[in-house]
């Protein structure tokens, strides 16, 4: 074998788990000039990953097609090229010598998969001792046994968000020198932004301006480029209890924003807030759709639930239902409102439905809800988006802390990653609702439990 060059010296290699694959499938594009190694039991798990709906499913379908489309004919056990001059290399590493023997695991039993792919990183280390050789996991466990063995490893941060802390919020509390300002704003309904700012706002952004004792609501409206005093109203029977709620209620019943993030802790009102916009809002839109992830247990599909496709998907529909139901017993049967809901649901104008079912559509004059889009990966939160045709408005929802997926976290979720990327955009707007309003039993729950 020809020794590594400095350069190749210089070449760190990445051995990749079956947990980032599964998260991005682009993966081998995101290394630049290192290396790759994937170890043959990472395969092996892809193969059993593969068939399937799921986007973890897809995932192991893509990836195995773009490793066989640079591998061609190519031994796999070597080092193949990736993207030409200057770019890494990819191959296939065993966790053994070929006799049957794994690196040293320290004890660890060998016949475990996770263990297998430490030996493999292990081995690659001890063939490679003039490179550095890190294993790359989105599972937090796997890494800390690679540290404990000596081996360096690291989360997968090519589709994450550096600083949590500071993701946007998409409103502020402002005092004003001179309380005139406010009273203005309540006189004239607007404000030039220069006359509270020294840099103009981002786009559809919410300021509470308070200032002697006097406050009002307002959001900056990027086409006019001026402050717009808000005020709270009702939608569908449901009127917001806070400034959150009202700045939420004005994105989303605002035509000139398709798309609307809303984020918070259970019982802030988000779903209930989109559901009651998009009711006021159901003569512009030809249906409104409710949709929500469905998070299945390990690997295994909503399909070995008992009964037919209705009665799987039933329970994890549940909570879009209490919304409904929440709405509609804000009046009277013999109300019309009571009845156009009805209505809608029977003639399927309104659908509560899991997100799989929509893949593959394209979507005009729809009003389109996704619910716990905490759980999905940024590549699942494009493909919903670019599916979105004229006249049609998204609305995702969730809590970006309350993670359900073991391949995500609050940094690398598709809902923080798109409202990192499109804060300031003309076309968007979030909020961030952090004042609970279920009841004041659940509020001293939440604050002292």
């Amino acid at each position: 074998m020809t020794p590594p060059s400095p350069a190749q010296d210089r070449r760190k290699i990445f051995v990749l788990d079956t947990s980032v694959i599964l998260f991005d499938h682009q993966v081998l594009d995101s290394f630049e000039e290192h290396d790759i190694a994937i170890p043959l039991t990472v395969l092996e798990e892809l193969d059993r990953f593969k068939k399937g709906g799921g986007v973890l499913q897809r995932n192991a379908r893509e990836f195995i097609r773009r490793l066989d489309g640079y591998s061609g004919d190519k031994i796999l056990r070597e080092w193949i090229p990736l993207n030409g001059d200057g770019s890494g290399r990819v191959k296939v590493v065993m966790s053994s010598n070929g006799h049957g023997a794994a690196a040293d695991l320290q004890g660890l039993p060998a016949s475990e998969n996770d263990h297998r792919i430490l030996a493999a990183a292990l081995r690659l280390r001890n063939e490679e001792e003039r490179r550095s050789v890190i294993l790359v996991s989105k599972d937090i466990n796997l890494r800390l046994k690679a540290r404990a063995l000596e081996l360096p490893a690291e989360d997968y941060k090519h589709i994450q968000i550096q600083d949590l802390e500071n993701l946007y919020r998409g409103k502020s509390l402002v005092e004003v020198d001179d309380s005139e300002v406010v009273d203005r704003l309540h006189r004239e309904g607007f404000l030039a932004w220069e006359e509270v700012f020294d840099e103009e706002p981002k786009a559809n952004h919410f300021f509470i301006l308070t200032g002697d004792g006097r406050s009002g609501l307002a959001w900056y409206d990027p086409r006019d480029r001026v402050l717009q005093r808000l005020v709270k109203e009702s939608a569908y029977g449901i009127s917001p209890r806070n400034a959150e709620q009202t700045f939420a209620l004005q994105s989303i019943l605002d035509p000139n924003i398709p798309l609307v993030t809303l984020t918070g802790a259970a019982g802030t009102g988000k779903t209930l807030i989109a559901l009651a916009g998009a009711l006021a809002r159901r003569r512009d839109f030809r249906r409104i759709y409710l949709a929500r992830p469905i998070v299945p247990l390990s690997n295994r599909d909503i399909g070995y639930l008992p009964g037919d496709a209705q009665s799987k998907i039933h329970p994890y529909m549940l909570p879009l239902w209490d919304n409904l139901a929440f709405i509609k017993s804000q009046f009277d049967p013999s109300d019309k409102e009571y009845r156009h809901l009805e209505e809608m649901v029977e003639r399927e104008k309104l659908q509560v439905i899991p997100l799989a079912y929509i893949r593959g559509r394209s979507f005009s004059r729809v009003m389109f809800i996704v619910d716990e889009a905490q759980n999905l990966t940024p590549h699942e939160i494009k493909t919903i988006i670019t599916r979105a045709g004229e006249g049609t408005k998204i609305v995702l929802t969730g809590d970006v802390f309350q993670i359900d997926t073991p391949y995500l976290d609050a940094q690398s979720n598709g809902l923080s990653f798109l409202i990192d990327r499109l804060k300031g955009q003309a076309l968007y707007a979030h909020v961030n609702l952090e004042k609970g309003e279920r009841s004041v039993l659940a509020n001293l729950a939440s604050s002292l439990l």
